[in-house]
């Protein structure tokens, strides 16, 4: 499975228990973090379930318990602890007061777990596994020149402006009686003092929540930043590069000259995916476009590599006619009719709707096919989305002509 695929995958499972709540401290999340041996959490569970027994409400310690029931009948899948630990929630997820569905979700995230615990609330604990959707591919940015700074996060596509921060070194300053020495001293020392409050604030930002940052501007007012050096020795300074803006504008420029800096990180590689994708569209004949131009291709197996927006909205409906057997699909955006008319003049009853990307990556699934989910952060995964109908592929061979 391509990264952007599992990555897509972790955060819609995210999303998804982020949406149920209890009616009471019923639902129960628990980690194990790499390394600890299962045993000693069902042990734990186990000890908790025997104080379940004093809950006062019937209905919460009835699910409480049953909860923990289906925890500890899950841990038996497993022979240890996966690589990266492991989450698992379970409780009551019923939106009907009068009727119990306990259900259990299980996760093993991406990164490793360094958190063990357990919780019993309203909603899943779901902070150590967002923190890690968060944190992934994290870089700093700073552009600056010698009258204002701006510090930004780039979490995957996304730039996320943290702070500005204005130099008052070149401001207009009465001289008055002071020396031509004294008033450079005092110039000299306000731009020390700019340089200090910029790099306390990479610290604050940057120190332990990156995998390295990038410093631009124009001039060479970041040059003479770099000498000096005002930041935490554990901030990687990954490179430096020319900007003619320090506003919103030159973070996007910082991130556009830093290819061969972030030659792994997410953006960059969507950009250089999609300009390959745009060329062959235009130039070649290796790509195509259009939800059946696409399903088509995958099932052919001409397809090599899938392209679908996480934008996507549509949804695919299939009906079926109970009068002559007629079978099919309808997209739309709206929630879908329950029935629609036939061409035998009869009614075709819906029999089932699937979201229009699941549908597209599950067909790619059973063709063995490579499927990258594409950002709308960058301007040009939005292309893909508002231009080629968000669905594209790249092809193993051109298309005959017959």
């Amino acid at each position: 499975m391509a990264e952007s695929q599992q990555i897509y995958e972790f955060k819609k499972a995210l999303k998804r228990l982020a949406e149920f709540r209890g009616s009471g401290t019923e639902l129960i999340s628990v980690y194990i973090n790499a390394g600890s041996p299962l045993h000693d959490t069902a042990n734990r569970l186990r000890e908790e379930m025997s104080q379940a027994s004093n809950i006062k409400s019937k209905s919460t310690r009835t699910n409480v318990i049953g909860a923990l029931e289906r925890i500890l009948q899950h841990f038996k899948m497993y022979r240890q602890t996966p690589p990266n630990g492991l989450a698992v929630f379970a409780g009551n997820i019923s939106d009907n007061p009068s009727k119990v569905d306990i259900d259990l979700f299980a996760i093993e995230p991406p990164q490793r777990l360094s958190i063990g615990t357990y919780r019993c609330d309203s909603k899943f604990f779901l902070e150590p596994l967002q923190n890690m959707v968060e944190n992934n591919d994290t870089y700093g940015l700073v552009v600056l020149d010698g009258r204002e700074a701006t510090l930004a996060m780039l979490r995957g596509t996304q730039i996320d402006v943290l702070k500005k921060i204005n130099s008052m070194a070149h401001a207009k300053i009465k001289v008055g009686g002071q020396s031509a020495r004294r008033y450079q001293r005092l110039i000299e020392e306000s731009i020390e003092y700019y340089y200090k409050k910029v790099g306390e604030n990479m610290d604050e930002f940057f120190v332990g929540k990156t995998k390295g940052v990038i410093v631009g501007g124009p001039g060479p007012t970041k040059e003479f930043f770099m000498k000096m050096k005002p930041f935490n020795y554990q901030i990687k300074v990954l490179g430096v590069v020319d900007t003619g803006y320090t506003d919103e504008y030159g973070l996007r420029e910082v991130l556009a000259k830093s290819e061969d800096i972030l030659t792994e990180q997410e953006a960059i590689k969507e950009k250089k995916l999609m300009d390959k994708f745009i060329n062959e569209v235009i130039n070649g004949e290796l790509a195509t476009y259009g939800e059946k131009q696409v399903r088509e291709a995958i099932e052919n197996n001409q397809a090599d590599v899938v392209l679908i927006s996480e934008g996507l909205e549509y949804r695919k409906a299939v009906y079926v006619c109970g009068a002559c057997g007629l079978k099919t699909d309808k997209l739309t955006r709206d929630k879908s009719e329950e029935r629609i008319p036939c061409k035998c003049g009869s009614e075709m009853k819906l029999e089932k709707e699937v979201e229009l990307l699941e549908d597209l990556v599950e067909l790619a699934r059973a063709h063995n096919i490579e499927v990258e989910i594409v950002s709308t952060n960058t301007s040009e995964g939005l292309q893909l989305l508002n231009g080629f109908t968000g669905i594209g592929a790249f092809l193993r061979y051109k298309t005959r002509m017959t």
